[in-house]
């Protein structure tokens, strides 16, 4: 998987942007993880993952009322059960052509294990500040959060349960290795895309 590179890290970082340039500037397949992630955990569920399932079987309500503590721990954990029907998608894309592929499933412990070289992984991160101004502006969101008795606590879990899933992938990437961005609206994405590339010497 020389020509594979990948890029980890947490939402509302600047994952997908990057990637999509990177893709049209160096015509690389783009593979969104996102794009596959209930088809995944369907699979998983399916050969007896246990939080996979849980997960399928939730509703809003169980899913962000909880605390954001346990919520990134069973998220990190579903990231691990599904992980290897990832990694043989990517294995199914033809040689010639280079792979860009990003999601917030690209756990360095998973990609570390799987032995992907340091100049072909990076992680983006936000700041808690930037992700929930980010974040309370999409129109989307509030779908998310439909059928929550508290919309309000419901979205302050959620942020919480990011900030420590970024976290954790920050922690985990430094002592690994890896690199590891931290946005925090500062810098803009071309210079953003400048880094990445420069670190994936592309």
């Amino acid at each position: 998987m020389e020509g594979l590179y990948i890029i980890g890290g947490s939402p509302c970082s600047g994952k997908s942007t990057i990637a999509e340039m990177i893709a049209e500037k160096y015509d690389f397949n783009y593979f969104k993880v996102d794009d596959y992630l209930e088809q995944y955990m369907k699979k998983a569920q399916e050969n007896g993952k246990p939080l996979s399932a849980r997960a399928m079987q939730m509703s809003p309500e169980e899913t962000w009322m909880r605390s954001p503590r346990l919520q990134t721990e069973e998220e990190l954990e579903i990231y691990r059960e599904i992980f290897t029907y990832i990694w043989e998608a990517l294995n199914t894309f033809p040689e010639k052509k280079k792979i860009i592929t990003e999601g917030a499933a690209f756990l360095p412990e998973l990609v570390s294990a799987v032995g992907v070289d340091k100049k072909h992984y990076i992680n983006i991160v936000p700041v808690k500040d930037f992700q929930y101004h980010f974040y309370s502006q999409r129109p989307w969101v509030p779908y998310i959060l439909e059928g929550c008795t508290d919309k309000k606590k419901a979205f302050e879990n959620w942020m919480e349960r990011d900030a420590l899933f970024a976290e954790a992938v920050h922690a985990d990437a430094k002592q690994r290795g890896y690199a590891c961005l931290v946005t925090d609206g500062s810098v803009g994405i071309d210079e953003m895309f400048r880094t990445v590339c420069n670190l994936f010497e592309l």
